[in-house]
This record gives structure tokens, sequence and C-alpha cells, in this order.
């Protein structure tokens, strides 16, 4: 499914205020939750990474021994 930019810049503003209610190009969505929202956002800068081609990031733990 195709994002759009407005979508994205809605979504990062409503959870930034600390709102679940999202109003975008004459749209209105309600999250039950700032996980749920937080959750969407991070979905959508994937897909738009990912159709950008640049790659996700990736986290890991370094780890360490002495002998």
């Amino acid at each position: 499914m195709a994002w759009s930019q407005a979508e994205l810049d809605a979504l990062k503003s409503s959870y930034a205020m600390g709102v679940t209610r999202v109003e975008y190009e004459g749209k209105v969505t309600t999250y039950p939750s700032g996980e749920d929202l937080l959750r969407r956002i991070r979905m959508i800068e994937g897909e738009i990474a990912a159709t950008a081609g640049k790659k996700k990031p990736v986290a890991g733990f370094a780890r360490f021994s002495r002998g």
C-alpha cells in the first residue's frame, strides 16, 4: 500500500502532541493508544525506506568475553 508523506507527518505530529486522533487529507483515524500510533509510524517509515531502496536499521547487542 502506498503511504503519503502527509499521512506520516500527521501521525508524527499527533504522537508528539500526545493525542491518538489523526487528521490528514480529509481523513480521520483514532488509534486505541500511543503505542498503536507509534507502531503505525514505524511501519510506514519502514515501508517508505524499503521503496526508496534504503535498508531498515538493524539493532543488535555487542557481546564481549575476557576468556
